[in-house]
C-alpha cells in the first residue's frame, strides 16, 4: 500500500494527524488544482492559490469524515471542496454588489465591477450544476471532475468507476443539459 493510500485509510480510521499528511503528500497537486480553477476566473474572488489550498484544508478538517480510497478520490474530494469555497466567495462578491446592506448610489453603467458580473454568473453555473445533480448526480460529478478539477477523461473515470466513454458521453450530455438550464 501506498503512503497516500496508507494516510488516507488512517484519515477513514479517525486518526489525529491523518489530515495533515494527507495534504502534506498531495500539496503539490492542490495547489496545481487550485491555481487552475482560480486562472479560469481572476476576478471572481480576493483569493489566491495558497488561500484556496488553505481553505480546502479547513474544510476537509473541520468535515473530519474524509471518506476516500485513493488518489482521485482524494483529488475529487478537494475539488469538490474548492468549488463550494469558490461559490461561496462568489455569492459574498454578489451580495456586495447589491448592496449587502449599504446605502445604494446609482453609477455610470461604464463604471461597473465586471467582476461581480463574472460571480453572479458563477452562482447561476452553481446553481444549474445542483439541479443538475438532481436530475442526474454522476453528471453533476463529470462536470466538477472534468470542468472544476482539470481531471482528464482518464482521471475521471477512474474516479467514478466508469469507462472513459462513459465520462465522453457524460460530458457531451451534461453540457447540453447545463446550457439549457443556463439559456431560461
Amino acid at each position: 500500500m501506498g503512503e497516500l493510500t496508507s494516510l488516507l485509510a488512517a484519515v477513514r480510521a479517525g486518526e489525529p494527524g491523518a489530515v495533515d499528511g494527507v495534504v502534506a503528500i498531495t500539496y503539490r497537486e492542490l495547489r496545481a488544482l487550485a491555481h487552475q480553477r482560480l486562472a479560469r476566473s481572476p476576478t471572481l474572488t480576493l483569493l489566491d492559490t495558497t488561500s484556496l489550498v488553505h481553505e480546502c484544508y479547513l474544510r476537509l478538517v473541520k468535515v473530519g469524515e474524509l471518506q476516500t480510497d485513493d488518489r482521485s478520490h482524494f483529488m475529487a474530494y478537494a475539488a469538490r471542496a474548492m468549488r463550494s469555497i469558490i461559490v461561496d466567495f462568489a455569492r459574498q462578491r454578489a451580495a456586495q454588489r447589491r448592496g449587502g446592506g449599504e446605502l445604494h448610489v446609482t453609477l455610470d453603467p461604464e463604471l461597473a465591477d465586471d467582476g461581480a458580473e463574472a460571480a453572479a454568473d458563477l452562482v447561476r453555473v452553481s446553481a444549474a450544476l445542483d439541479e443538475l445533480a438532481k436530475l442526474d448526480e454522476r453528471l453533476a460529478r463529470v462536470v466538477e471532475l472534468k470542468y472544476f478539477a482539470g481531471l482528464t477523461n482518464e482521471e475521471t473515470a477512474t474516479a467514478l468507476g466508469v469507462d472513459e466513454r462513459t465520462v465522453r458521453r457524460d460530458w457531451d450530455k451534461a453540457r447540453a443539459l447545463l446550457y439549457q438550464e443556463l439559456k431560461q
